[in-house]
Formats: C-alpha cells, sequence, structure tokens
C-alpha cells in the first residue's frame, strides 16, 4: 500500500515510472521513496522492487549503508571483522513535500532520519525527457545537507573492511532475465571491468531493453561506479570508495545521475550518442 502522494512521471503523455513515496516496509529495510516499475517506451519494465535475492533493494533511488554509523540501505549491516550483521541501525528516509510537481519530474523535500534523529535533509529533483521514439532520459540529482551540530560521514561495506563492495548513493535495481544483462563502457566489457571504473557513462543491455548511466557533474563522475551482472543486475554509484566521504555541520554533498532507458540492445556507437544528447539537455 502506498499514499496518495504517489506520483506518475510521463514521457509524450505514456507512463514510463511511478514514484512511492511512502512505502509500508518493515524497519530492516530502511523505508525509502523509490522509482518502480520503471519501463522503457514500448513499457519494457526495467526495475524489480523487494526481490528474494535482496529483498531492501528498492527500484530506483538512493540508499546509503552507512551514515554516521546508521543504515539507509537496508539489510545487514557489513561490521568490520566480523562481516554481516544484523543490527537494529536502521534509519528511514521520510518524504516532506513535493515542492514541485509536473507530469515530467518533481522537486522533493526528504528527511534522513535515524534512531537518534535527524541526520541529513536531502532536495530530490527528478526529470523525464524524451530523447527519440524509442529511448528517454530520467535525471536524478539529490542533494544531501548535514543538519545536525557535529561532523558526520558517509561509509560504505568497503571502508568498513568489505574490499569491492564499496556501495552507496544512486542506486538502479534491474530486472532479472534468464540470462545475465551484458555491461560495457566506452573503453571496456564485462563486470570485472566496469566495476570500480570511473568511465564517463557505463550501459547495461538485457534481452530487449539498455540503461545508460552517466555522471552529469565533475563530482559525480570522480564516483566510481558499482556494478553487478552475474549475482544480481544493478549498477548505482560510490560515494565512499576509499575512504569515508565527510559531511560537515551544513555542508552539502551534490550528486547527478541521468540515465538513457532505451528499448533494444545498443551498441557502444548508439549508447554513447544517446548519452551525449541526454547530459545536454
Amino acid at each position: 500500500m502506498t499514499s496518495n502522494d504517489t506520483a506518475v512521471l510521463r514521457v509524450a503523455g505514456r507512463p514510463v515510472g511511478r514514484y512511492v513515496t511512502r512505502p509500508e516496509l518493515p524497519a530492516r529495510l530502511s523505508p525509502r521513496p523509490y522509482l518502480h516499475p520503471v519501463t522503457t517506451l514500448a513499457g519494457t519494465p526495467v526495475t524489480e522492487t523487494s526481490p528474494a535475492d535482496h529483498t531492501h533493494h528498492l527500484g530506483v533511488g538512493v540508499a546509503v549503508p552507512d551514515v554516521g554509523g546508521f543504515n539507509f540501505w537496508g539489510g545487514r549491516t557489513y561490521v568490520r571483522d566480523q562481516g554481516p550483521t544484523e543490527l537494529d541501525n536502521h534509519g528511514s528516509q521520510r518524504h516532506v513535500t513535493f515542492q514541485l510537481r509536473d507530469p515530467d519530474g518533481f522537486v522533493e523535500e526528504l528527511r534522513w532520519a535515524a534512531p537518534a534523529g535527524e541526520l541529513l535533509r536531502e532536495r530530490r529533483t527528478v526529470a523525464a525527457t524524451e530523447l527519440t521514439d524509442r529511448a528517454w532520459a530520467l535525471d536524478l540529482t539529490f542533494s544531501l545537507t548535514n543538519v545536525t551540530k557535529a561532523p558526520l560521514s558517509i561509509g560504505s561495506p568497503a571502508t568498513n573492511g568489505r574490499p569491492g563492495a564499496a556501495y552507496g548513493g544512486f542506486f538502479w535495481r534491474a530486472r532479472k532475465e534468464e540470462e545475465p544483462p551484458v555491461v560495457f563502457t566506452p573503453g571496456a566489457e564485462g563486470e570485472t571491468e566496469a566495476h570500480g571504473s570511473r568511465a564517463d557513462w557505463l550501459a547495461l543491455a538485457g534481452s530487449t531493453w539498455t540503461l545508460v548511466f552517466a555522471g552529469a557533474t565533475e563530482q559525480t563522475r570522480r564516483d566510481p561506479w558499482f556494478v553487478r551482472t552475474e549475482e544480481y543486475p544493478g549498477v548505482g554509484s560510490c560515494l565512499a570508495y576509499d575512504e569515508r566521504l565527510p559531511v560537515p555541520p551544513g555542508e552539502t554533498v551534490v550528486r547527478r545521475v541521468v540515465t538513457v532507458v532505451a528499448d533494444g540492445r545498443l551498441d557502444r556507437d548508439a549508447a554513447a550518442a544517446l548519452v551525449r544528447k541526454a547530459v545536454s539537455l
């Protein structure tokens, strides 16, 4: 069940995404707003929510496993020298209001609340734009402001001792199919090569669809990509890859990711062309 604040994104009059603002979820899933289902213009779903393999994966959104020791990702927390551990440390992202709401996008205010109180205030901007008759772009910007009087920092399982698991930030849980999707960047192919890279863009191609992710600001482009294809299909950014990201009191972290959602399996040239068009809009 959801509230009446649920928003539907439309491109050229066609629904392409449903934004759930107040999902009714257990605390261990770190409840938060998310987009699902997201579809191509032909109507093919390209997201999943609460799949059996990772019930805390919620379509498209912003999730961080460690904000000052609190879990805003869901599931278990990775503890150094102990491994994944069930802790009572889950926070939630609470929808406050839509400051702007149109058929093709919205501006939202959220509060990131932990058991200890509110830690972050977020301004999230989402826009959907038609690129061609077979592709559209989802433009998502999030700004996280430390509203406490103390320094905060953002971490990941990697900064807490688990190599290769630097997820946290923008995250897209893609549709799982019989065969894993193909992943490629401008200069590499395969999960091993793409994961942890700082490529200008990264493509995930399924049976009849392709997603192309691009960091649209200099800060965002500095964040490495988190990629999974074999275990499950998912792509995200890494706010805390090698070390924790400090957020002093009153300071703001801003990131913007633009995603091309296309029908069909794009090759490298087609993906690059659509990304250039999407980012320049």
